[in-house]
């Protein structure tokens, strides 16, 4: 399926409005999220049958030409055996009609995409990590979610109620104005809605396209390096020498006390349990809904301060540089999973990326995941082969600097925007001549501890002693080397 290029002078954009219904409406809006599940789970079983009666037929040694054939799972043949399957079938015959056929297309949809997503990381296509196959979405624990792309799709002239097909008028928690203002001006143009409940509440999502014209950031010629961190979220410093710290607000950690009450009034009621059948009380999903409400407004505000944050670096600097950090590995460190995931480092990349790329036209430049930004010093370009993180003052050897830890990675990140552009240099100015530093200094280092898990030769897979690595050490170097 071709994806949607929008017109020159116009972007894709969404605007999230989220949603008041009343009973009526909300049973709709789960019938809907539900229909859709149920058609995704069915193509999921529709497709793999065809694999699983191919592995039986091949056991009975049948040849190649007599088995099965494989059920293909584009959408529009999920879209032709579900449309004959759905008068037959005794899971749907009953009360598809009930829903509007946008929401059995979303759940295909959704599945041909995970097939198709399966396909591609099996045949080494698809980037990241492996992909298995599509498994089916239990009913206590799927996204409720439903897309429509057709139909009677819009904001109401009111500006305080939208309508969607099959659910009719749903009032708006929150004024409309900002895309009702434009669709009725002809800059924005909706071509799909979707429905989701999340954080608590109901969502209407507006996929429109937009024109969005090219705003000049105030500093084009200024490039920022941003260090991200735990104890202080950002550490900005620009091409100028001007360095701007951004404390970490820490927003779970505020609401920790608030949580722990909570979770304790929670756990001394009644709740359900699957095993024997038992059902939550009343007083269990009051103090259920409480507790929610503190998780959600803890992600709303995360939310809001990661916006306001992209926001105003985006709209100021000509050129931003970030770390890529491996986010997945760092939130391993059980000592720091919690603040580094409260920080949210990959949504300031992600939110930094498209916000100078769609609405400034500037760049986004992220340094190697091996850049050894800390270890370098930002005056002369010497680098450490050692730092431990403990360590938050940077000293310099050779030109003897003392610069905090932060503001000195901060620089040198600032300085790669330079070397981006002109292809010489890393840090301090562009005529300082290389220094030398240790082997593997440019690298982060790492202890090599034995296995744990058992292999083949030898019990309980320890590793032998000519086996073992060591760490990178402090060495002399006769020659200089360059970091590019």
């Amino acid at each position: 399926m071709k994806r949607f290029q929008p017109q020159p002078g116009f972007v894709v954009q969404a605007y999230r409005f989220a949603l008041d219904p009343n009973a009526t409406q909300e049973h709709a809006l789960r019938s809907h999220c539900g229909a859709a599940r149920a058609a995704y789970n069915w193509a999921v079983g529709w497709v793999t049958a065809s694999w699983w009666q191919r592995r039986a037929e091949e056991s009975y040694k049948i040849p190649e030409a007599g088995l099965t054939e494989w059920r293909p799972w584009s959408l529009p043949s999920l879209r032709k055996a579900f449309n004959e399957a759905k008068h037959t079938d005794p899971r749907f015959s009953a009360w598809w009609e009930e829903n509007s056929k946008e929401a059995y297309s979303t759940g295909l949809a959704n599945a041909s995409a995970a097939f198709d997503n399966y396909a591609k990381s099996k045949n080494g296509k698809r980037k990241g990590a492996r992909m298995g196959v599509p498994r089916f979405k239990p009913k206590r624990k799927a996204r409720l979610a439903c897309r429509f792309t057709t139909g009677v799709i819009r904001v109401d002239a009111d500006g305080r109620h939208v309508t969607l097909p099959r659910l009719g008028t749903i009032r708006t928690h929150e004024p409309t104005v900002k895309l009702l203002a434009r669709v009725q001006a002809g800059t924005a143009r909706i071509l799909s809605a979707t429905v989701r409940h999340e954080r608590g509440r109901w969502f209407a999502s507006f996929q429109t396209e937009a024109k969005r014209d090219i705003v000049r950031v105030a500093r084009p010629d200024v490039a920022v390096g941003i260090d991200l961190g735990v104890k202080t979220l950002a550490v900005m410093a620009d091409s100028t020498g001007e360095i701007r710290t951004l404390a970490n607000p820490g927003h779970y950690d505020a609401a920790r006390a608030q949580l722990r009450r909570a979770s304790r009034a929670v756990s001394r009621r009644q709740g359900p349990d699957r095993r024997t059948g038992q059902k939550p009380s009343r007083r269990w999903e009051k103090a259920n809904a409480a507790r929610n409400r503190v998780h959600h407004r803890v992600a709303n505000l995360r939310a809001d301060a990661l916006h306001k944050l992209t926001t105003a670096v985006a709209a100021e600097y000509g050129t931003v540089v970030v770390e890529d950090l491996n986010v997945a590995g760092m939130l391993r460190n059980r000592r720091l999973a919690r603040r580094i995931a409260d920080a949210g480092f990959g949504e300031i990349r992600r939110q930094l990326t498209y916000k100078t790329r769609q609405r400034h036209a500037t760049r986004t430049i992220a340094a190697d995941r091996w850049y050894p930004s800390s270890k370098t010093c930002s005056g002369c370009g010497a680098v450490k082969a050692k730092l431990p993180p403990h360590v938050r003052t940077y000293q310099c050897d050779a030109c003897h600097l003392v610069i905090d830890r932060d503001d000195n990675a901060a620089l040198n990140l600032a300085a790669l925007a330079a070397a981006a552009t002109t292809g010489t240099g890393v840090a301090g100015d562009q005529d300082t001549q290389s220094v030398s530093k240790p082997r593997g200094a440019d690298q982060k280092t790492r202890v090599t501890r034995p296995r744990r898990k058992a292999e083949t030769g030898r019990a309980g897979g320890a590793t032998l002693p000519h086996q073992r690595q060591t760490e990178t050490r402090d060495r002399t170097q006769a020659e200089a080397l360059t970091l590019w």
